[in-house]
C-alpha cells in the first residue's frame, strides 16, 4: 500500500469511536501501512446475509451502495461486525467477531497483500469485545492490530 490518506480513530468513554481523516500541521498525513485499509474493512457495514439475524429487529441489511454495482459480485466492503451489537458475551458471539473480521479482510488475500490473516477475539472486561490482528505479508514482517469496542460503542 502506498501512500494512502491515514484514518485516525477517537475513542471517547459513553460515546461511538468517531472517524476522521489524520492530520499533520494541518495537512493530510499519508501511511504506508496497513491501518486504514484494515479500519475501513472492520468499521463499515457490511451488507448483512439473508439469513442474518438483524440486531435492531428490522429489515434493514445495511452495507455499502457501491457493493450493488460491484464488478465482483461477491466483494462487499466493510465487516458484519455490526451484527453483533446488544449480544451477550459469549463464545459463539467470539467465534463470530473472528469469523465476520476476517470476513472482512480477505480481500488482502485475494489481492495478494496479505498471505496469511489471523484474528482472534476476546471479552477483556465485562461489555468489552477486543479484536487482535495479525496480518501475514509477503516479504515483510507481521502487521499487528488491536480494536477495542465497549457495549456502549455499538458492540
Amino acid at each position: 500500500m502506498n501512500n494512502d490518506l491515514a484514518l485516525q480513530m477517537t475513542v471517547i468513554p459513553s460515546e461511538l469511536p468517531q472517524f476522521d481523516m489524520a492530520l499533520n500541521s494541518e495537512q493530510l498525513t499519508a501511511e504506508n501501512t496497513l491501518q486504514t485499509a484494515v479500519m475501513l474493512s472492520l468499521f463499515t457495514d457490511r451488507l448483512a446475509n439473508s439469513d442474518d439475524v438483524i440486531p435492531d429487529k428490522t429489515t434493514d441489511h445495511r452495507g455499502w451502495w457501491a457493493d450493488a454495482i460491484a464488478e465482483q459480485p461477491q466483494d462487499k466492503i466493510g465487516s458484519r461486525l455490526w451484527l453483533l451489537d446488544r449480544e451477550k458475551q459469549t463464545l459463539n458471539v467470539l467465534r463470530r467477531a473472528e469469523e465476520y473480521a476476517y470476513e472482512s479482510l480477505t480481500w488482502l488475500l485475494d489481492d495478494g497483500i496479505a498471505k496469511a490473516i489471523n484474528v482472534t477475539a476476546t471479552n477483556p472486561k465485562n461489555g468489552w469485545l477486543k479484536l487482535d490482528i495479525t496480518i501475514d505479508k509477503p516479504d515483510q514482517d507481521p502487521a499487528r492490530y488491536t480494536y477495542i469496542w465497549e457495549a456502549l460503542n455499538g458492540v
